[in-house]
């Protein structure tokens, strides 16, 4: 029960920008920072953080780190 399940791309409620911004977070990095990583404000990598989060189900950004970290996204 415990093993990371990987899913195929059509399944994936994520797209590759989500995944990159997640990534950037788990790396435990500022938001200014990723916002400066992904070339956008910071207001936009909050917004799209929580759609992310919504998406998945989660109630916070760590939440949603997880949840791909245990699908081998990150």
């Amino acid at each position: 029960m415990g093993e990371a399940k990987a899913i195929h791309a059509a399944e994936l409620p994520l797209s590759g920008a989500d995944v990159e911004l997640l990534r950037l977070l788990a790396q435990g990095l500022p938001l200014d920072s990723v916002a400066r990583r992904l070339v956008t404000s910071e207001r936009t990598v909050r917004r799209r953080t929580r759609a992310i989060c919504t998406r998945l189900g989660v109630a916070a950004p760590i939440q949603a780190v997880v949840w791909a970290a245990q699908r081998g996204l990150l």
